[in-house]
């Protein structure tokens, strides 16, 4: 990164880092659903910085498939192991839950199921037709794994037809092995490339800066982004989830992150968020647009 950004070793988060505490009347009302009926988002479970903006937005993250991974990326803070049995009530549950909340865009996320025969694709599937059934109004956003480029599972996804599919590289080439662990650069962007082949309207993706890339690796992954066909990009700050995981490595300044919008929106990517604080699900429902 560039001189300005800050060295990371014994420092305090810079300002613009600091979180707001979410607040107002949306919030709240949504907070005491997600408290009474125990219901399950990534909002809450990951404390995004953005919940109360979104929430008051009428969108919200839901996660299936459990809460343990089968990956052990180095920089996701959800807990990697063996599995559970798939609980195929959970379609269901999370349509009610939108329902509950009276969600008007609903990002779905999971966890990876490696163990399983079709990664898990036909739970997603069932997820998004239960929430069509029972929420005819809500648009969505399916950010998926990467079914390890299988086919066959990624056009299950297509075939329930989200209003946007999202798949995150998550890093530049040189460090995802590093940063993901057991995925892959080219099997993530092979994804991306075979959804917009399959007609799949809106393809999104995004990246983390602060783990050691340069602004020019920034800038290939953008390119390479672009050149899959991707229509929304989004760029955030990584920041630790605990010591175990991956340090950060800088805190890149908000004018940097402005340098990388001005570059995607160049290239001519329909949508970009770009910032210290965006998340992957950051204004979803700006994208299907």
């Amino acid at each position: 990164m560039d001189v300005k950004e800050k060295e990371v070793k014994h420092q305090k988060k810079p300002e613009w880092i600091r979180v707001k505490l979410p607040t107002g009347k949306k919030y709240t009302e949504l907070r005491g659903l997600v408290d009474k009926y125990k219901l399950n988002t990534i909002c809450t479970s990951g404390s995004c910085p953005n919940m109360g903006e979104c929430w008051a937005e009428g969108t919200a993250t839901f996660m299936i498939l459990g809460n343990i991974c089968t990956r052990s990326c180095g920089f996701c803070g959800v807990q990697t192991g063996r599995p559970g049995a798939v609980d195929w009530t959970e379609p269901e549950k999370v349509a009610q839950s939108i329902k509950i909340m009276n969600i008007k865009h609903a990002v779905i996320t999971s966890v990876d199921r490696d163990d399983l025969k079709d990664m898990g694709s036909i739970l997603w599937a069932e997820t998004v037709n239960a929430i069509r059934r029972m929420n005819p109004e809500t648009t969505l956003e399916t950010l998926i794994p990467d079914f390890q480029g299988n086919r066959r599972n990624i056009d299950r996804i297509v075939a329930v037809a989200p209003e946007v599919v999202s798949h995150n590289v998550e890093t530049v080439k040189r460090l995802t092995r590093k940063v993901r662990v057991q995925a892959k650069y080219d099997t993530s962007l092979g994804v991306l490339q075979y959804l917009k082949e399959q007609g799949v309207r809106r393809t999104k993706s995004g990246i983390m800066l602060g783990l050691g890339e340069t602004e020019d690796e920034v800038f290939e992954t953008l390119h390479d982004l672009r050149k899959a066909a991707v229509d929304v990009v989004t760029v955030g700050q990584y920041l630790q989830p605990s010591k175990k995981h991956l340090p950060v490595q800088s805190f890149v300044t908000p004018e940097t992150f402005k340098k990388f919008e001005a570059f995607a929106l160049d290239l001519g990517f329909r949508h970009v968020e770009s910032g210290p604080l965006v998340r992957s699900s950051y204004k979803a429902h700006k994208h299907i647009h």
